[in-house]
């Protein structure tokens, strides 16, 4: 292709309106779309992480959609290759791509490259998760406290997938994960155009619980009910599924597990915002602000 090649990168909190604003932006641009969403490449789970729907994915080609299985480790790392991959596939017949989530470093990872991060021993993340899956955020909060007091301090302490990851590399080489931060990016030879959307916070909850409402009635029960031989892997330490785990366990009725899905997903949502306001290159819009993103 002889023009400047760009991805637009559409991202923000869960609810917010990204999946119908990436597809019209893919349309008009007749591209394809890359997810950028940790859960939603899982084939084993649909309802629970808001799948683009059977006839928007029948439109547009999403990559990283239903590409893995829960029993794979998928991580930052290797959505960044993959992804880099997915784009040079695109830029040979198209000048532009879509890139579309909520997953901050996955995103991070694909527009700057990561740092390097130690191996970890297989024993001390097992042991990690099942402390976790035991005894819960207080146990890993105080872990880290112990251990590592740096990301104590500056990390994400209300984030157990961040924390676990933090107490796995200090287990693991007697070092804080902060010290493998290099703060070095990595040059594309693409022009990256991130476009955050924005909605005020009472809009946003209630797009929030009405989504909770209808995945409950899509059969989100019955979907983690056949997910429960799995329960302890990676891919279902997450919102929507956890809860309604609990309320199987007989630890919660339904209607706490659905009030608790709904107040957890909006303390993601806000996580997802603090991560994405500390970026400059985000040019902030409304869930209908195609133009803006045309223009680029």
């Amino acid at each position: 292709m002889g023009g400047k090649r760009i991805i637009s990168v559409i991202l923000g909190p869960t609810a917010v309106g990204k999946t119908s604003l990436a597809i019209e932006t893919a349309s008009c641009f007749n591209t394809k779309i890359i997810s950028a969403d940790s859960r939603q490449c899982y084939r084993e789970l649909n309802i629970g992480v808001a799948k683009p729907s059977a006839w928007q994915l029948d439109k547009i080609h999403h990559y990283f959609i239903n590409s893995h299985s829960i029993k794979e480790e998928v991580n930052a790392a290797k959505f960044e290759e993959l992804a880099l991959g997915w784009t040079r596939e695109i830029f040979e017949k198209h000048e532009r791509a879509v890139m579309v989530g909520g997953t901050g470093l996955y995103i991070k990872a694909f527009c700057e490259g990561l740092d390097e991060m130690p191996a970890i021993d297989p024993a001390i993340r097992q042991e990690i998760q099942k402390g976790y899956s035991e005894s819960g955020l207080n146990w890993l909060v105080e872990g880290i406290r112990k251990s590592d007091p740096l990301f104590f301090e500056k990390g994400e302490i209300q984030n157990p997938q961040r924390m676990m990851r933090a107490l796995e590399v200090c287990l693991s080489t007697g070092r804080s994960i902060y010290s493998f931060r290099k703060e070095k990016r990595r040059d594309r030879n693409f022009i990256i155009n991130k476009f955050g959307i924005h909605l005020p916070k009472e809009i946003l909850h209630k797009q929030i619980n009405e989504r909770v409402d209808q995945m409950i009635e899509s059969g989100l029960s019955e979907e983690v009910r056949n997910l429960l031989p799995y329960r302890k892997l990676h891919a279902l330490q997450t919102v929507g599924y956890t809860e309604l785990f609990s309320w199987l366990d007989g630890n919660l009725s339904f209607d706490q597990a659905v009030a608790l899905i709904k107040k957890n997903t909006r303390l993601y949502a806000k996580r997802q915002m603090t991560w994405f306001r500390k970026d400059p290159a985000i040019q902030w819009i409304g869930p209908g602000d195609l133009e803006k993103i045309i223009k680029s």
